[in-house]
């Protein structure tokens, strides 16, 4: 942040000798904002998926009246910390409507200022006091940053005569300071992944370890849970924030190729109450769901394989009696190919989904569209990955040994939450990230091709149908119904178990 600050002061200023260096410091106040966003994200995740958290131990209190309740209780949760998601973006991309359109007095620089460093005093003497002096200068810097920001309040936007530029602009630079911390990031993302592979090789090794060890390493799955839900929360903000960047980019890449007699009539807003526009947006809202609801449905198909092939080889009784090893390599071989088959699909329907709108809607509706995306994904991804840690850790919790422990009907209940979360937080809803970026990307490169033609000529309307015909059958290719011994290649060997 500091750094950010004296690049935008100095360096800024010496490629802009024309301006001021007040009016540079919105730069190194927006990358802050970013910064802000993500360290936001922590404890407003942890609230909700903490196995500390109230909300995640109002779960476990749930599994004394059987899994129902349960799942309700992780719904309501999931949908709860999504809006408070929401509400975080919309003030982070309001920080930057703010410094691009709004005028702070210069009259009020100075007593920002004071008022800035005398709180910000205060909390260092607190920490002191307290004798937690990091938190005191944590705040104290952040306090020192608002009235920085107050300050960098210059509106250019207006003074410009583009505000919709600025603020786009800003957006990016928003973006910029989320990814910052990219490295803190993909090492807390690393950590659950490592605790959990740690935690399940504790229990499978069962009396080698001590209660104590096998207590630690539950203690950090349950905190490594934690962790990849708060970076799946950054994850999916930063798309966002990505997605807002790029919405704006497209409108701007029409406007640089539209024909001349249509620039006059080109305004960058999206008309709703175009009927047109509004099928887009709808389509795009939808479009999260149907995503989310197939790769659930082929985590479904992919467990069915597994356990019919666990179940096949608990069948012989050579592995049950330990005269013959497992064979490993066919379950992962199993899982492997499921996954790779599943994706073809839903990366069809990622890709030909803008063009096709694109190509029969026109640019308005493809911008509905687009807004659709964003909105719809964000809120499902932010639910699906909340709902998902809490379920999990509500049920470390149990196994903590509080509502009758492991092994009782209330342990039972919480395993039921666990494994309906496992597919939403590890699979639906991390993947909506990337579909969101995805469809952004494909427009941004569609839009110059899209205003080039008016009308629907032969060569548009077979593209459209092509693509059409690709994502019917993406849908009807993953949404199949049929049973693990349908699928060719995948199904279990059906030997006679005493010889085979």
């Amino acid at each position: 942040i500091i750094s950010t600050f004296l690049l935008s002061v100095f360096y800024a200023s010496a490629q802009d000798p024309g301006g001021s260096m007040i009016s540079h410091l919105s730069l190194g106040a927006l990358v802050s904002v970013g910064v802000a966003l993500a360290v936001v994200f922590n404890p407003l995740t942890a609230l909700a998926t903490s196995a500390n958290s109230p909300r995640v131990r109002n779960i476990a209190k749930a599994t004394a009246f059987g899994p129902a309740l349960v799942i309700l209780e992780g719904l309501s949760l999931g949908y709860l910390s999504s809006v408070w998601s929401v509400l975080v973006i919309v003030a982070s991309i309001s920080a930057s409507i703010l410094v691009y359109t709004v005028v702070f007095p210069s009259s009020l620089y100075i007593p920002a200022l004071i008022v800035g460093a005398i709180v910000a005093v205060g909390f260092i003497v607190r920490g002191f006091m307290r004798k937690d002096v990091v938190s005191g200068l944590f705040f104290a810097m952040w306090t020192i940053v608002a009235a920085l920001f107050l300050i960098s309040m210059q509106g250019e936007g207006v003074a410009n005569g583009d505000p919709f530029i600025y603020i786009l602009f800003g957006v990016s630079l928003i973006g910029v300071g989320m990814l910052s911390h990219t490295g803190n990031n993909v090492s807390m993302d690393t950590f659950g992944p490592i605790a959990d592979n740690a935690n399940g090789i504790g229990e499978l090794a069962g009396e080698d370890f001590s209660p104590e060890s096998r207590q630690i390493m539950a203690d950090l799955d349950a905190a490594g849970n934690t962790t990849k839900a708060i970076t799946k929360g950054i994850a999916i903000g930063s798309a966002v924030i990505a997605a807002v960047s790029l919405f704006g980019a497209f409108f701007t890449d029409i406007e640089r190729v539209l024909p001349v007699d249509r620039i006059d009539s080109f305004e960058r807003v999206i008309n709703l109450a175009n009927p047109t526009v509004f099928v887009g947006l709808l389509i795009g809202g939808a479009l999260p769901l149907l995503f989310g609801g197939l790769l659930i449905k082929a985590v479904n198909r992919a467990a069915g394989y597994i356990m019919a092939e666990v179940r096949r080889q608990l069948r012989i009784p050579e592995i049950m009696s330990g005269e013959r090893t497992p064979d490993y390599a066919n379950a992962v071989t199993i899982s492997t190919r499921a996954a790779q088959s599943e994706l073809v699909p839903l990366g069809l329907i990622a890709i030909l989904a803008p063009i096709a709108v694109g190509l029969l809607l026109k640019e308005q509706a493809l911008g509905g569209f687009l807004a659709g995306v964003i909105v719809s994904g964000q809120l499902l991804a932010v639910f699906m990955a909340n709902s998902g840690g809490a379920w999990d850790n509500a049920k470390k919790y149990v196994e903590d040994g509080n509502y009758n422990g492991k092994g009782s009907e209330n342990h039972k209940a919480s395993v039921v939450g666990d494994t309906v979360g496992d597919p939403l937080k590890d699979t639906a809803g991390p993947a909506l990230n990337p579909m969101i970026k995805v469809m952004n990307l494909v427009a941004l490169i569609l839009a110059p091709i899209v205003v080039q033609y008016t009308g629907l000529s032969l060569p548009l309307i077979l593209i459209v149908a092509v693509c059409i015909g690709l994502i019917i059958w993406s849908v009807r290719r993953s949404d199949r119904p049929e049973s693990a011994s349908d699928e060719p290649g995948l199904q279990p060997v059906t030997s006679n178990a005493t010889t085979d």
